[in-house]
């Protein structure tokens, strides 16, 4: 169901919508892709360092909307944070793509 969900744009109106009730996008990349290009308003926690940053990601209580660069690290990301109790995240997938999916 997730592959029709995503074919006919729903998760991209959940993604947009929590975006703009305030979700933080998250991007997982190294600080090293981050700096060669992001979305403006989000925050770079690499995904090696999730663990020890687990108290501020559990301070972004509107959400998070997990990025990277293809989205494999994104959805490694969005297991990761639900299987340590953080409810409201959502995988944005790739950052140039979402970064149009949420200026729409």
């Amino acid at each position: 169901m997730k592959g029709l969900s995503s074919f006919l744009g729903l998760g991209s109106a959940v993604i947009r919508k929590a975006y703009y009730k305030g979700a933080v996008i998250l991007d997982v990349r190294s600080g090293l892709e981050y700096d060669q290009g992001r979305i403006g308003d989000s925050v770079n926690i690499p995904i090696d360092r999730l663990a020890m940053n687990m108290p501020r990601i559990q301070a972004m209580k509107a959400g998070v909307i997990c990025c990277c660069s293809s989205g494999n690290r994104s959805a490694q990301a969005v297991t990761y944070l639900k299987r340590h109790g953080i409810k409201l995240v959502y995988d944005g997938g790739s950052w140039e793509k979402l970064q149009h999916v949420i200026r729409k």
